[in-house]
């Protein structure tokens, strides 16, 4: 079966605020979906009717086959969930926690055991086992948490903020964790960290006001992006003035931004209709002669297109 989750028109109306309207998505093996949207838009909502922690008002979620409203607990062991926040029992060690959780799924003995080593050991828990939660800090309760959504082994993964309260180094850890189990899964990762979309989404999904407003790869999304094609340059003070002046007169050019850095100045130069406009700004260069330290072009930025569909900017 290559798609292990489906939502079909998922729809949550909360009297008369319309939480979610209609939402349809599928995540197929090996996939990881980014689901993003600003606060407010309908992503928890949107993960608690997939998980079955909340029914729709209508549609339907189906895991592995299995619809989540009419035989819930069949397709809620396909399925694996680290809810935003999610609850833990403070008095209890991360081992006795785990090993609870296992038990609940079914899985004792001798494999309980090894499963809660295996999944203490994915996530880098094992220097805190023996401590109680209440005391960890809040990157190592998070790790209990995606410990305990990973230990079973779900062919589903449903991750709401997965890297929420981890630092750098840690969070590497947890995308690098999500890339490996990702061969064998369907992950959802609901995240407003847009560079976790670069780094582990093989696909996002954008959500405004509890419908999608856009779908695609990343390359594909950042294509929608007015810097699309953009060239950047970094010259010294003295040249930037005269060298906005000279681009604002290129036909291909739509508008030039500029930022000081110090002695320097920094020129991104906007394309019309995103076209490639680095061969005409290299002519100009090599014909003008100024001294440039940097230049890029730019594939697209996701904040820009986040932006323009979540709050109307261009």
């Amino acid at each position: 079966m290559d798609v292990l989750l489906e939502a079909r028109n998922l729809t949550k109306n909360f009297g008369s605020l319309h939480a979610v309207d209609d939402i349809s998505l599928s995540v197929k093996k090996g996939e990881v979906l980014g689901f993003l949207g600003p606060n407010g838009a309908g992503k928890t909502t949107t993960m608690k009717m997939i998980t079955g922690f909340l029914s729709p008002t209508l549609g339907e979620t189906y895991v592995c086959g299995q619809p989540v409203s009419t035989n819930s607990v069949a397709a809620r062991a396909h399925m694996g969930y680290l809810p935003e926040g999610a609850p833990l029992y403070g008095d209890m060690t991360p081992r006795g926690f785990l090993k609870f959780m296992a038990s609940v799924r079914g899985i004792k003995g001798t494999h309980g055991v090894d499963v809660v080593e295996s999944a203490a050991r994915a996530v880098h828990l094992d220097n805190v086992m023996e401590q109680r939660i209440d005391t960890l800090s809040k990157g190592f309760r998070r790790r209990v948490g995606l410990a305990a959504a990973i230990l079973h082994a779900p062919d589903v993964l449903i991750l709401d903020e997965p890297t929420d309260g981890l630092d750098p180094n840690q969070k590497y850890e947890v995308r690098r964790l999500i890339e490996a189990m990702s061969v064998d899964r369907a992950i959802i990762i609901s995240t407003h960290i847009l560079e976790e979309v670069d780094a582990i989404c093989h696909r996002a999904i954008i959500i405004n006001e509890g419908r999608i407003v856009a779908d695609g790869t990343p390359s594909e999304l950042k294509g929608r992006s007015v810097y699309k094609n953009a060239v950047t340059l970094l010259m010294p003070v003295k040249y930037a003035q005269n060298a906005a002046g000279v681009l604002k007169g290129v036909k291909t050019i739509d508008r030039i931004e500029v930022a000081a850095e110090g002695a320097h100045v920094r020129l991104t130069a906007l394309a019309k209709g995103c076209i490639d406009i680095s061969q005409d700004i290299t002519e100009i260069l090599a014909d003008k002669g100024w001294p440039v330290t940097e230049f890029t072009v730019d594939n697209g930025r996701l904040d820009d297109v986040f932006r323009s569909l979540t709050v109307g900017e261009i």
